[in-house]
């Protein structure tokens, strides 16, 4: 393994997963890692996968050449317009709430909505 190139990139993940407001865990969800391997990899103890890689650019919204530590000339050409990742919209309860949400079955997930829909029909009534 590579021990410089993974301090890079392990620091570059860190600064811009701590910019966006995202926790470890967060950021490990959304790519399909655990917790503790992605801590793993922003401790520049490890590299990830070519397929995390590219999961890890997508979730925290920077180009591959910047977390690889290499200038802008490595740039690929800038992507068609997207829109801002949902991280920086919500927060972290939201965050945690969603985590949450995504490990229930869907007999469970059918019973949550039904559960919201009537708290929402409860906040209404005077």
């Amino acid at each position: 393994m590579d021990t410089e190139l993974a301090g890079i990139l392990g620091a570059a993940a860190r600064s811009v997963r701590v910019k966006l407001g995202l926790t470890q865990a967060d950021v490990a969800d959304r790519i399909g890692m655990a917790s503790e391997v992605y801590g793993r990899l922003e401790r520049g103890h490890m590299l990830p996968s070519v397929q995390n890689l590219r999961r890890l650019c997508v979730v925290l919204n920077i180009p591959p050449h910047a977390l690889l530590g290499l200038g802008e000339e490595f740039a690929a050409p800038p992507p068609k317009e997207r829109s801002r990742p949902r991280a920086e919209e919500d927060g972290p309860e939201m965050r945690r709430l969603m985590r949450n949400l995504r490990r229930l079955t869907p007999v469970q997930l059918k019973l949550m909505n039904l559960v919201a829909s009537a708290m929402q029909q409860q906040k209404k009534k005077p």
